[in-house]
């Protein structure tokens, strides 16, 4: 028989030979068999390793600690925060605004995008995860991060480098996974070549100094014997591209379901800690994972914190997600005096900053000016604004007696925000814990129809409040507020009679 990738043909046997041939060669064949099978060992006259596990994968060292916090940091931040804010970006831009019908070139896409924002949003992730993979040896800092870290192989090396390291580990999994078939189906010469190139390919990966001539010969020799050897046994290159796809979308949809989310700020009702336009990352996790298709969480944290800024489904029409801050948690009798908070008998401290103002451009009255204060309540402070100009509210609201299983919650522009004051026909009503979707987080983005404001850029939504750069004359008051806030024991409300 001829071995398809040899120099030389062998010699043609004695005719007396090749009747004994087979069955010489069968018999080996179901003896190594039997020995495997008996004592699950690897092909005899081969490494006792296994003829295709690399001496590197037996004696890979451990990174040092700091290299490895690096590539982590370094991989997180190219494969699943980059292509995440991308595919956000990609997502808002092609969103048409609220109530206008999309028209021109691109009208399809923008009415495909308004309609299905999250599977586009998944798609767009997909296509600039591989994008970014295909570019991953010209990503900045790639060389510091692409296994193997030789800093000895010339760039141009880097991407045959790290195909040869691929293929070693592709044929030592295809050998553990069908290590019974491939001593059946290969014979010793066979094995035994397929074992020689695979360890010349890694004595040229890690020569030292490090031979470009050498190494491509011996990564052609090992990628052409692994082909014809081990090619019914591995994946084709679209069964990889699919697989590939199916990991990226599995990783957004989960990093979507449990751990973050982005949502973006359509009203004014959080003005000034959120502008119209901004977009937030919302932590799913804090107050526990929750189970998909369900309205359970594992590892429940219920209540929300007063103060904690959340989003959530509109008890009323639960396919909408609102964002309020929660102000009172079961047990807590509300009460509301000219939009102040007053929960237990106990009116919650505040702090008189200054005038605000903001525009609305789609409001029938774009310029809005109202008294800026800061609210201190449990460990928690934030702005909030009364404006001049709204009105429908009443000058007392409430009581409202807040039930087991909910939270009471209310906008920081307290005239302008259709909250649990106002739902059920102005009756009140809470957010039930199973509505609860996660906490805000940051402003990663902010586009509105002004343009994009990379002031807000990084703002946080809880902590110390920040102002819009359009207010930053009131920044002095804010501060004297900040540094006279009262004591805990002041900030926390009684308990419920």
């Amino acid at each position: 028989m001829k071995d398809e990738t040899s120099d030389v043909e062998p010699t043609e046997p004695p005719a007396d030979a090749k009747a004994v041939e087979p069955k010489a060669d069968e018999q080996e064949t179901a003896r190594v068999v039997a020995e495997a099978e008996a004592r699950e060992v690897v092909d005899p006259g081969i490494d006792a390793s296994g003829p295709y596990r690399t001496r590197s994968s037996r004696e890979k060292q451990p990174l040092p600690r700091g290299r490895r916090i690096f590539k982590t940091v370094y991989w997180v931040t190219w494969f699943v925060v980059v292509p995440a804010a991308l595919a956000e970006i990609f997502r808002e831009l092609l969103t048409p605004p609220s109530g206008v019908v999309p028209s021109g070139s691109f009208a399809w896409l923008q009415s495909i995008v308004g309609d299905q924002p999250v599977p586009v949003l998944i798609v767009a992730f997909t296509l600039f995860e591989m994008a970014l993979w295909t570019a991953r040896h010209h990503l900045p800092l790639s060389k510091f991060a692409h296994p193997p870290a030789r800093l000895d192989v010339p760039e141009q090396m880097r991407g045959p480098f790290e195909r040869a390291r691929a293929l070693l580990e592709e044929a030592e999994a295809i050998y553990h996974k069908n290590e019974r078939a491939i001593v059946r189906d290969l014979t010793a010469k066979e094995r035994g070549k397929l074992r020689t190139d695979l360890e010349a390919l890694e004595s040229a990966m890690e020569a030292t100094p490090f031979e470009e001539e050498r190494f491509v010969d011996a990564l052609v020799k090992a990628d052409g014997e692994v082909d014809v050897r081990l090619g019914r046994w591995r994946k084709s290159e679209v069964r990889e591209y699919l697989e590939s796809i199916l990991v990226a979308i599995a990783v957004a949809m989960a990093l979507r379901t449990f751990v973050v989310e982005a949502f973006k700020i359509p009203s004014g009702s959080m003005i000034p800690t959120l502008q119209v336009g901004d977009h937030i990352f919302v932590n799913k996790f804090s107050y526990g994972p929750a189970v998909p298709w369900t309205h359970s969480r594992v590892w429940t944290k219920m209540p929300p914190d007063r103060g904690d800024v959340m989003v959530f489904a509109f008890p009323e029409h639960p396919e909408q997600d609102f964002i309020k801050r929660v102000i009172a948690i079961p047990g807590d009798k509300l009460e509301a005096r000219s939009g102040h908070p007053i929960l237990n008998g106990w009116e919650v401290p505040s702090c008189y900053v200054g005038i605000y103002s903001y525009n609305e451009l789609d409001s029938p009255l774009p310029h809005h000016q109202g008294d800026l204060y800061v609210e201190f309540l449990e460990d928690e402070a934030y702005l909030t604004l009364y404006d001049h100009a709204s009105g429908g509210f009443p000058e007392s609201q409430g009581p409202f007696f807040v039930k087991p299983g909910e939270v009471y919650v209310m906008g920081d522009n307290r005239n302008n925000s259709h909250d649990s004051r106002m739902w059920w026909g102005g009756q009140g009503g809470g957010v039930p814990f199973e509505n609860v979707k996660g906490r805000a987080l940051f402003v990663w983005l902010s586009v509105s129809e002004s343009g994009m404001d990379v002031s807000r850029m990084g703002a946080p939504v809880m902590g110390r409040p920040r102002l819009p750069a359009a207010m930053r004359s009131l920044e002095q008051p804010l501060d004297k507020c900040l540094r006279e806030r009262p004591p805990l024991d002041k900030t926390t409300p009684p308990r419920a009679k």
